[in-house]
């Protein structure tokens, strides 16, 4: 679990002074990685490592029900950040969650030094972990009253009118506007919420952990597939290609190519307005992935991205 940045600060700090035991803890170092809005932290013990999060204490509610899902998660047995105790710290300000630390290296750094047959098992272990997270039986209380439609288009509306448009996006916004009753086809699920190998990691004995549970909500399964497009196959091609392979077991409906055409179609544009609020820098990144989309979907002509169906395929998984 990488990422770490030094941060010393001792075991009397404000925020987690009275979290129970924390006057054992031997270091605390913060992790400077991810876009959640949680202070994250390496908490080291006599006993072992654990990952520290803390949360506005407004979020109290969310937070514990965040807690109880990642245990539905450690439930089913694969590596994970497992839980380890929740509560209020900072006299009630602050909310922590204690997780167990999953050591190894962030996958999506481990990906490229990898053979291809190595990237390509690891997506298909992957896969397998998300088809198992899909498994949960879902509380009905849980299941939203609506589906993410009206969200999506609405989104779209805020793209077209920024002044971020790019060129051809002409093509992206009216896929996704022509094709939305595409999605939310399938039974909800719980689903991770931020699935790609950024959130995963690769362990020493060449196993999986999933980390960062903290976007989960309950959705359409298909949804989980589209940070593949946006962030994994800038690492690995062979680790996408698995994911899908393993969790659809080799036979992938064609309603699930065109679910995921619309959603990479309305990440492409949607992410390049959500990137503004962190700068250039993170704009331009979002711009590059819009133009990587719509040449892996020859400008939505096609519903199965090219990456899926090259040479390398035939030669290792098949």
């Amino acid at each position: 679990m990488g990422g770490q940045e030094s941060d010393m600060t001792g075991m009397t700090h404000a925020k987690w002074a009275d979290i129970p035991h924390s006057g054992g803890w031997t270091a605390v170092e913060e992790i400077a990685k991810g876009w959640s809005a949680d202070r994250k932290y390496l908490v080291t013990t006599d006993a072992g490592k654990l990952l520290l999060r803390i949360s506005d204490g407004e979020q109290a509610r969310a937070k514990k029900k965040e807690y109880e899902i990642i245990r539905k998660f450690a439930a089913l047995g694969f590596p994970l950040s497992a839980p380890v105790a929740f509560g209020l710290c900072d006299g009630g300000r602050s909310v922590y969650m204690l997780l167990a630390w999953v050591e190894g290296r962030d996958l999506e750094e481990a990906l490229p030094g990898l053979p291809e047959e190595e990237q390509y098992r690891l997506g298909r272990e992957a896969g397998r972990i998300l088809r198992l997270i899909h498994s949960i039986p879902v509380e009905a209380a849980d299941v939203p009253a609506e589906t993410k439609k009206a969200k999506k288009l609405a989104q779209m509306d805020r793209y077209e009118a920024s002044r971020l448009r790019q060129a051809g996006d002409e093509a992206a916004i009216r896929y996704v506007r022509e094709n939305i009753d595409r999605i939310w086809l399938q039974p909800p699920v719980y689903q991770h919420g931020d699935y790609h190998p950024g959130n995963l990691i690769y362990r020493d004995d060449g196993s999986i952990g999933v980390i960062d549970f903290n976007r989960w909500e309950v959705g359409d399964p298909w949804e989980e597939f589209y940070k593949l497009e946006s962030f994994g196959v800038e690492c690995s091609v062979p680790y996408c290609v698995g994911q899908i392979d393993a969790y659809f077991d080799g036979g992938v409906p064609e309603d699930f190519w065109r679910a995921l055409a619309v959603y990479a179609a309305h990440a492409a544009v949607h992410s390049i307005k959500w990137a503004e609020k962190f700068g250039q820098r993170e704009i331009d990144g979002m711009v590059r992935r819009y133009r990587r989309t719509m040449e892996d979907y020859d400008g939505l002509r096609t519903v199965i991205p090219k990456w899926y169906t090259e040479k390398w395929k035939s030669e290792i998984c098949c």
